[in-house]
């Protein structure tokens, strides 16, 4: 936005304030209005203007929808204590404008009321009790926060010295944009809404039909404009670039991050949403929700529960009441689990990552070290299926379409995300999963009907599957991690490829964690936690950038973590690895790529079966129903682009383990 301080400014001539009052203008001080050098009245009809007044010149034209022009200028308004951009188009402002300056370009019309009252924060600095409607987890919400922040203040109460200097310096940004004058921005547009007090307007921002907006900021830029439409209702809130929140919506002290899109009549409060979020239609309470997170159904209640890659089937609810005690409980699904049309949770509970539930479960389920599991209600029972999901096509396509639905266009992105499928953090699960489910088998038996894991039964043919799947999955991560680095090295022998395998990077050791969205070394986030702690990370921003930095490093740091486990899981040295080994662990690698491929490929021919052809081809026989079929999906299953896409995956990691051991044999 410019900088009207900078400009010259100057008072208004005899001539040209007699020029006003003819054209019905008043004012009681007309000294304190300034004027730039190259004002002229000819476009300020019937205004009343109050306290320091600030004009820029008239001279463009707006063209409108339908081919309507307008010309810049101020007309039946009333402006006390505000600063007008060049070239900006105000009329029919019904009560008045006061207390803001008014960037360039911009268009207000129809408006009721646009005011700052005394200093405000807009917005920064609210708290929203995020997982627990009761508090103890508030997020202290602005302009910069990142989802790795939120994530960070919500669920680590168990280091209060942390949280204590994280809102202190939340609270020192606060105060730096903390002010008694608000702003809307260069090329923005304000038409046909309602109230709108104590918000900071970015640039090229539309809001249209908005009824009412209190202490908020929107953060809109050229980049990424922010769209508010007809009927919505905001108070204590923070609105990031690239975001959509239209037709109705309600909310209540939310954060709404980058390209997050709202519509339908959704209502939220006490809720934060992270990048790429999408909300219609349904109602958000205490949740937090991490990038990715989507609800479109009218019946959906998300309650006092973290997710991230998230979608949520229709009817989809979770309780979180002990009633004699309030709504105090929490729950967290882990990235990139879902639920079926009317499933229930009973928080607390925990759901593995990939995961997909289906039906009613009213124990209390912990399946974080079974990820890409079913976790299915059959007569009041949960029954867990472990890796069922890592052969279902639904997985694949989500984890492909993810990166490219990043609405993100603001160069400035709050949220590091990561999309990767596997990854330390879900094979580390895997591993706990493997060694959980072997000693079910040594506890009640081989071959047992089925094992009971806390509150649910894993039958004896989903317990082996499990194994399968796992097995197939770990070997595929990392065979990843080895072939990237027999490709990826310069050597000439095998002494010489060893020495290449050694990993340079500090952190990847130990535990690995999911930030929301960002998958990282726990140590590495624990050190930049204890530098805000200690004081030595002091500012937002810089915090900001070691989360980016963390993300950044994120390959290095996974060739750590998989050097020590490929040593662990397959008993080999790689500083004394022979090359016969090495053809072993790709031959390996091959299988499992190839096998899970083979799975998914038949899990997609599901597709287009027969059954799945039902109701289509009305009134017609079967040729007529294939026919018809066809031209409503595109083509039959060998020429869909999925499927074709699965199929050259097995091609493409067929020829790479070829070449593999091809260079491994010249060893």
């Amino acid at each position: 936005m410019m900088n009207y301080t900078m400009k010259n400014y100057r008072k208004l001539t005899a001539a040209e304030i007699d020029r006003l009052k003819a054209q019905m203008c008043h004012c009681t001080e007309w000294d304190k209005i300034e004027v730039s050098e190259d004002f002229t009245t000819d476009h300020i009809l019937h205004t009343r203007f109050s306290g320091n007044i600030r004009l820029g010149a008239f001279r463009k034209e707006f063209k409108l929808a339908g081919g309507m022009r307008k010309h810049s200028g101020i007309a039946f308004a009333t402006l006390h204590n505000v600063t007008v951009g060049d070239d900006c188009c105000i009329e029919h402002v019904k009560n008045y404008i006061a207390n803001y300056t008014i960037g360039h370009d911009t268009f207000i019309e129809n408006v009721d009321i646009i005011l700052t009252d005394g200093v405000s924060s807009f917005g920064n600095g609210v708290e929203v009790a995020v997982l627990n409607e009761t508090g103890g987890r508030e997020v202290m919400i602005f302009d910069r926060l990142t989802a790795q922040t939120a994530y960070v203040m919500a669920l680590y109460r168990h280091r209060p010295e942390l949280i204590s200097a994280l809102r202190d310096m939340i609270g020192r940004y606060v105060e730096s944009v903390s002010s008694d004058m608000g702003t809307i921005g260069c090329n923005a547009t304000i038409v046909d809404s309602g109230y709108i007090k104590n918000v900071k307007v970015g640039d090229h921002c539309k809001i249209e039909g908005a009824s009412r907006l209190k202490n908020g900021s929107i953060n809109s830029n050229a980049d990424a404009p922010v769209q508010i439409g007809v009927g919505v209702i905001g108070d204590d809130f923070i609105i990031c670039s690239g975001s959509s929140v239209k037709d109705g919506v309600t909310f209540s002290r939310c954060f709404i991050g980058q390209a997050c899109k709202l519509g339908h009549n959704y209502s939220a409060s006490d809720s934060l949403f992270f990048g790429n979020c999408q909300g219609e239609n349904g109602e958000a309470c205490s949740i937090f929700a991490g990038p990715y997170t989507v609800t479109h159904h009218k019946s959906t209640l998300l309650i006092a529960g973290m997710f991230s890659f998230m979608n949520a089937g229709s009817g989809s609810n979770q309780s979180n009441h002990m009633y004699k005690l309030g709504p105090i409980h929490q729950g967290i699904m882990e990235r990139g689990a879902k639920t079926s049309s009317d499933s229930y949770l009973l928080w607390p509970a925990k759901v593995g990552a990939f995961s997909l539930v289906m039906g009613r479960h009213v124990s209390h389920q912990d399946t974080s070290n079974m990820p890409f599991s079913y976790l299915i209600e059959q007569q009041n029972t949960s029954f867990i299926m472990p890796g069922a999901n890592l052969k279902s096509v639904g997985t694949i396509r989500d984890a492909k379409k993810w990166p490219g639905r990043d609405g993100r266009k603001d160069p400035d992105k709050l949220d590091q995300i990561n999309f990767n499928l596997l990854s330390p953090y879900t094979i580390q699960k895997m591993l706990n999963g493997i060694a959980i489910l072997k000693d079910l088998q040594k506890v009640s038996g081989v071959n047992s009907d089925a094992y009971t894991y806390q509150s649910g039964k894993i039958k004896n043919s989903s317990l082996k599957k499990g194994l399968k799947y796992y097995g197939m999955a770990i070997d595929k991560f990392l065979g990843n991690s080895l072939i990237t680095r027999i490709t990826g090295s310069e050597y000439s022998n095998i002494e010489e490829l060893r020495k290449a395998f050694v990993p340079k990077s500090v952190y990847g050791d130990g535990d690995w964690v999911d930030i929301s969205g960002m998958i990282a070394p726990k140590g590495a986030v624990t050190a930049l936690l204890d530098d805000i702690q200690s004081g030595v990370l002091n500012d937002v921003n810089k915090v900001n950038e070691r989360f980016a930095e963390i993300h950044r490093m994120y390959y290095h740091y996974e060739w750590r973590w998989a050097y020590k486990v490929i040593q662990d899981y397959y008993k080999v040295d790689l500083t004394t690895i022979s090359a016969d080994k090495l053809r072993e662990l790709v031959n390996r690698w091959k299988e499992s790529v190839v096998g899970l491929d083979n799975m998914i490929y038949e899990d997609a021919r599901k597709e287009f079966s027969l059954s799945a052809m039902t109701s289509f081809g009305a009134d017609g026989d079967e040729t007529q129903r294939k026919e018809d079929f066809m031209q409503v999906r595109g083509s039959f299953f060998e020429a869909d682009p999925f499927v074709k896409s699965v199929r050259e995956h097995i091609r493409v990691k067929s020829a790479l383990g070829d070449r593999v051991l091809e260079i491994l044999h010249r060893l």
